[in-house]
């Protein structure tokens, strides 16, 4: 079975010195479980947090939920081939997160 996600805006606020804060799209207050999305989930999540470009590595490496859950922070820094700066914040920002939110949630 496939959850189909979607997020609204972009989530990424531009600041004056060019940096942008990531923000986690999230779902009655909690940020999503990945675990049963599909490549094009993952895809959409990531354009939606403002990775656009990014996004596209995670459907060339058929990233899906459940891959994307046990990727570490090796794998998004080396393994997709982008740049270290965004991939530093998908891993801290995204990646962890959703990681440890999923964990939370089978623990109880």
């Amino acid at each position: 079975m496939k959850d189909s996600c979607s997020f609204t805006g972009s989530g990424m606020e531009d600041k004056a010195n060019g940096s942008v804060d990531s923000k986690n799209p999230v779902e009655n207050g909690q940020l999503p479980d990945p675990s049963n999305w599909g490549v094009a989930d993952v895809v959409n999540y990531f354009k939606a947090t403002g990775f656009e470009e990014q996004a596209v590595a995670f459907q060339d490496q058929e990233i899906d939920g459940k891959s994307l859950l046990l990727m570490t922070r090796n794998d998004v820094l080396t393994g997709l081939s982008i740049k270290l700066g965004p991939a530093l914040k998908i891993y801290e920002y995204h990646v962890k997160p959703l990681q440890t939110q999923h964990l939370k949630i089978n623990a109880s």
